[in-house]
């Protein structure tokens, strides 16, 4: 029965434990015990949670073989760990025939130097101080997870049940993955190359001038969406539109736009069967062409790929 052990480090977020299901409900839809679970810490006892909640855990040393690690942090990126816990740690990873990152546990792959000359991902707003962290990681911060062979990583907390789910089906298959997904009420499975976080949210806009564009825009995908068209919505000419917005976002409304066209796009690649002609005319492209190259600045892959990675899942 391959062993899912998690490791747990001081002030981990507790709903990240919830991962768990996933493989007790496959465990369950199987109609035996497949696999068997643990918990485990690098010192072993109880380890408080950020929320305050102590876990009571084993020693991750004195665990019998480990299939599939999987290594829990908190909130924020955990500090660097000392070289003894990190080599401890290292051993029972590569012993394992994989091991996972899940949100910032993704920091504790990096300093075990497991993500060098890979791919990996974090939660969004922790991606640029991976990157300085570890200049050898290619970070990918507009992803739910990633699979570089053996390791895993995958985005904000909920992302963690994708990959979960990924795990399941890399050994049960699709329709027991599928039936696990369906029991923990999923609204659907993302696949690892979906978008994590809402353009609209990350521009944040404080005055609702700028906020009341933004949403005219959203709307009316199809419309040119013109600086000038905007600003009238804004009530301010295009000079003082230009300038406020740019203040308050720190894009171009013209830059703006297009992620706004992107977002809609690769939601309705995702979640439509509209064909990639319509979904460019919906989302405001010019063509099919003008979408492309779009995707290619902003994803780094052509639009049929974003499709063909969702309805993997």
């Amino acid at each position: 029965m391959p062993q899912v052990t998690m490791m747990l480090t001081p002030g981990f977020q507790f709903l990240a434990l919830g991962v768990q299901a996933a493989f007790e409900l496959a465990n369950v839809l199987q109609g035996e015990r497949y696999y068997t679970l643990s918990i485990t810490s690098a010192e072993g006892g109880a380890v408080l949670s950020s929320s305050g909640f102590a876990v009571p855990t084993t020693r991750l040393d004195e665990a019998g073989p480990i299939d599939t690690l999987l290594l829990l942090a908190g909130l924020v990126p955990p500090p660097q760990q000392d070289e003894e816990m990190l080599a401890m740690v290292r051993a029972r990873a590569k012993e394992a025939r994989r091991v996972a990152g899940l949100c910032t546990g993704a920091f504790l792959l990096g300093q075990m130097g497991l993500l060098d000359g890979r791919r990996a991902t974090t939660h969004w707003s922790y991606a640029q101080e991976m990157r300085k962290a570890f200049p050898q990681v290619k970070v990918e911060d507009d992803r739910i997870f990633i699979n570089e062979g053996p390791v895993w990583t995958s985005a904000g907390l909920t992302a963690g049940l994708d990959l979960a789910v990924a795990l399941v089906e890399k050994d049960l298959g699709r329709e027991v993955a599928g039936a696990v997904a369906r029991r923990l009420v999923m609204h659907h499975r993302r696949a690892g190359g979906q978008s994590q976080h809402s353009e609209l949210l990350a521009l944040a806009p404080s005055s609702d001038r700028i906020q009341k564009a933004l949403l005219h825009a959203k709307a009316h995908l199809t419309d040119p969406l013109t600086v000038e068209d905007l600003a009238g919505v804004a009530a301010l000419s295009p000079r003082q539109f230009s300038r406020a917005f740019h203040a308050e976002t720190g894009q171009t409304p013209a830059k703006a736009v297009e992620q706004i066209r992107l977002e809609a796009a690769r939601l309705m690649l995702e979640d439509s069967r509209l064909s990639l002609d319509q979904i460019a005319r919906n989302s405001g492209f010019v063509d099919l062409r003008r979408m492309r190259e779009a995707f290619m600045r902003h994803y780094g892959q052509p639009p049929q790929t974003i499709r063909r990675l969702s309805r993997a899942a």
